[in-house]
């Protein structure tokens, strides 16, 4: 309802949009020779979409014949349903296709200007005849939108008549009493012998036809039946077995392990068998085999095959009578063949009466003789109810038996009490859905939920490296324990897609739905739905993750390719390899997000509100961060500095280890790593020692004492400096009288390096060859003694007598006295 809804008010609102009329503005130049041209266009268009409209209304009619003829034939209301939808969707179409040509009309009507008004000299002829044939064009394109809006609200009221047919069925086939007098009189023994000979005859009609005509066929068809069901159920097995089979020599298998056996020895087996029948039957059919009534009788056998199959699979899983220790339920080992043969035996009732059902439809049988197998099978899925909620599955501690939980117990008892009750009153068929649901949707729901608490336990951390693919994978490719926790991610994930996929059909289709209401499900999905002007499609918007994902893995790849293989063989400098490979990675994801946008179908015009918004939200609250990206796309173009460079940024010094588009990482030579944000790097002052190459110059500084020879002194350091490996021969070496200081003549070394990140150990290097040949030479090295006074409480200790007289002591004395309480020698 909802979207039809919408559809009609999106359709509304291009009808105002298309028949608006546009601004006029006079301008009746050149009018002649476009006219021929828009006419024929014209014609084309509005002959084109007449057409499609008027097939559409015969179409709808049809349709609408059927409904009120077959009202009362479910399949049909369906494919109906699935026709108006598709034609709903057509006459959207048809609306679209006037755009183009209103748009003409409109920008022409603009051209020619308004009419002249009263008392201006009229437009020539060809003026006036060109704007009569667009004012006609366009009330018989709006004319025409009209019975295309007119046709979209009558078939969506069809559709809505249809929901309301089917719900109306599905309730009165619930609620229906028949009169069991007819499933007990007289005349029900010979219809239902009748009905049996009938059967016996188009059976063995049909064998006889086999046997003489067809019978290589039928081997055929049933080996290369078997053949499919057997690679399917034999290589599964193989490639799940210890998925599948239990190992009686584990003793206490793990909780994850007796779900995973439980989920896949029924799901494996059970869909080998169905593809078993379903190939047979198809084969059957592709080699002409069946006939109307045998195909249908041949399906009806399957269902009985597959489902009792399917139903004691899923008993021996959960109840495991042969192997106590890989039981869910703490059950005896009794008391679980036992539950074992009435499940299976309450399966296959319901299965029979399925075939029963279908036999007498085919049949045309009389309705006491449906009325009747139907009242049998519902009476006796209620005495096996009954039979289950009195088993006692349990032991006390002597060892004695114990029944269900009161709960399950009387839950037991309700149920099967319900259906002998309903079918005793006259409500077969509500009796005969209850029967099924309990039986089918049970065993389909208990199946999900053992798969869902297989995937929920294989989820959990270090389960997966627990199982025996997690041992395998580690012990043969030493797989490490985060991948194996991913892994057990996602096969989780693979679990619940494929419980959902397989089940939830199978479960919607025993509560009344239809092969084709998920078919029209899955249509929407695919083709999407609109809200406004934006169309949303789920299965668009799934395509377009999976593109960015693709692009995603193909830029990481292709990045990794790109350092390793073609910059790593050139010998490219690592920062120029890390700028390359930051920007191929940006530009990939950028380049993989447009596709998936495109993918998806979002058209981007559409949410230029909602940019609008962000971008006045980016304004004020996010400057910062869209300064640092900017200021790092900048750093990556530019490269002022890279990766393994030493700068000196403010108060940082240190190698740069990372440059991103939000911050830059920095480690220092204490190895603690900084995070400065990148618009600090582009709007204050950074020093690059190694910003073109790693060439750089040091600085020493030596004091010498005043009476020691200063030409030696400065002999003796150009000779060490100029001996040292590390220290360039051009630029030379040199070194400068500086200054004479207060204590000492200063000199200072400067000398060139070809890596300047070798600074400190030249420097350490010099300095001890430096003082080592001072010693040797006599040449002192000065230190200046810093006189500090004392405090107040080391003035207190003074003589008081002699600080209240203002007696002070010579200098000398004063000097003395400090240098030898408080003297210190400056560091440097």
């Amino acid at each position: 309802m909802l979207f039809d809804i919408l559809r009609r008010l999106a359709l509304l609102v291009l009808l105002a949009s298309m028949a608006a009329s546009y601004p006029l503005v006079a301008n009746a130049q050149q009018p002649a020779a476009v006219g021929a041209d828009t006419d024929a266009t014209a014609g084309g268009v509005v002959d084109t979409q007449r057409q499609a409209i008027d097939m559409l209304t015969v179409k709808v009619d049809v349709i609408e014949k059927e409904i009120n003829a077959s009202d009362e034939n479910e399949e049909g209301l369906v494919k109906a349903r699935a026709e108006l939808e598709t034609i709903d969707k057509a006459l959207l179409d048809s609306g679209l296709a006037f755009r183009p040509r209103l748009s003409e009309i409109n920008s022409r009507i603009e051209q020619l200007g308004p009419p002249p008004g009263e008392g201006q000299p009229p437009e020539p002829e060809l003026v006036a005849k060109e704007r009569q044939a667009l004012a006609t064009e366009k009330a018989e394109i709006n004319v025409l939108l009209g019975n295309a809006e007119d046709l979209s609200v009558r078939v969506n009221g069809l559709v809505n008549q249809i929901a309301t047919l089917r719900r109306d069925l599905f309730t009165n086939m619930l609620t229906r009493r028949y009169q069991l007098r007819e499933a007990f009189s007289g005349e029900v023994g010979s219809a239902a012998q009748q009905e049996l000979g009938t059967l016996y005859r188009a059976v063995s009609s049909w064998l006889r036809f086999v046997v003489q005509f067809k019978h290589q066929a039928v081997l055929t068809a049933t080996f290369l039946a078997l053949l499919a069901a057997a690679i399917l159920q034999f290589g599964g097995k193989r490639l799940f077995r210890s998925l599948v089979d239990r190992n009686p020599a584990i003793e206490e298998p793990s909780y994850l392990s007796r779900l995973s056996v439980a989920f896949w020895s029924t799901l494996l087996p059970s869909i080998a068998v169905s593809v078993f029948l379903n190939s047979t039957i198809g084969l059957y059919n592709y080699f002409n085999v069946l006939r109307g009534d045998i195909g249908v009788f041949l399906n009806g056998v399957s269902v009985v095959i597959f489902v009792s199959f399917f139903v004691n699979r899923l008993s021996h899983a959960v109840l495991s009578p042969d192997m106590p220790a890989w039981r869910l339920l703490p059950i005896e080992s009794r008391p679980a063949r036992i539950l074992i043969w009435l499940l299976t035996a309450m399966a296959l009732v319901v299965g029979v009466d399925f075939l029963m059902g279908v036999v007498s439809d085919t049949l045309s049988s009389p309705l006491s003789v449906t009325i009747l197998k139907s009242l049998i099978a519902a009476i006796t899925v209620g005495v096996l109810l009954i039979l289950i909620g009195s088993v006692k599955p349990f032991a006390d501690k002597d060892g004695e038996p114990r029944p269900w939980p009161a709960t399950l117990r009387f839950l037991f008892y309700f149920l099967g009490a319900t259906t002998i009750v309903s079918a005793l009153l006259g409500y077969v068929s509500f009796a005969q859905f209850v029967s099924r649901q309990i039986v089918i949707t049970g065993a389909m729901l208990a199946t999900a939920y053992i798969g869902f608490l297989s995937s929920r336990a294989i989820a959990r951390e270090g389960s997966f490296a627990d199982t025996s693919i997690g041992h395998r994978l580690k012990g043969r490719y030493d797989t490490e324990e985060a991948v194996l926790d991913q892994l057990g991610l996602a096969a989780s994930l693979l679990i619940n897609i494929l419980i959902v996929v397989v089940f939830l059909p199978l479960v919607l289709f025993q509560w009344g739905f239809q092969p084709g209401d998920i078919a029209t499900w899955l249509n929407k999905l695919a083709t999407g739905f609109q809200i406004g002007s934006f169309s949303f499609s789920p299965l668009a918007i799934l395509t377009g993750l999976l593109v960015f994902a693709l692009g995603y893995f193909v830029t990481r790849w292709f990045q990794g390719w790109l350092d390793g293989s073609v910059m790593a063989r050139g010998k490219v400098d690592a920062g120029v390899r890390n700028s390359i490979r930051t920007i191929v990675g940006y530009a990939g994801l950028a380049l993989a997000t447009l596709i998936a946008i495109s993918a998806a179908g979002i058209n981007l015009s559409s949410l230029a509100l909602i940019a609008g918004g962000l971008s006045l939200g980016i304004g004020f609250g996010l400057q910062n961060v869209v300064s640092n990206f900017v200021s790092g796309l900048i750093l990556l173009a530019e490269r002022p500095f890279k990766a393994g460079d030493w700068i000196v940024a403010g108060t940082v010094t240190g190698t740069v280890k990372k440059i991103s588009v939000r911050a830059t990482e920095i480690e220092t030579f204490q190895r603690q790593t900084v995070i400065l944000p990148n618009s600090e790097l582009i709007n204050s002052a950074v020093g690059n020692w190694t910003h073109r190459n790693k060439l750089g110059r040091i600085d020493i500084k030596v004091n010498v004492a005043y009476d020691s020879d200063a030409k030696r002194a400065h002999e003796i350091m150009l000779e060490i400096t100029r001996g040292h490996p590390m220290v360039l021969k051009n630029p030379e070496p040199f070194v400068l009288f500086a200054n004479f200081g207060p204590a000492a003549l200063e000199f200072e070394i400067r000398a060139f390096l070809s890596d300047i990140v070798n600074s400190n150990s030249v420097q350490n290097d010099i300095r001890f060859s430096v003082v080592e040949a001072f010693a040797e030479e006599g040449i002192a090295i000065p230190s200046t003694a810093r006189f500090i006074m004392p405090h107040e409480e080391e003035l207190a200790d003074e003589p008081k007598a002699e600080l209240d007289q203002g007696k002070r002591t010579e200098p000398e004395e004063q000097v003395g006295r400090v240098r030898r309480n408080r003297r210190k020698v400056d560091p440097d």
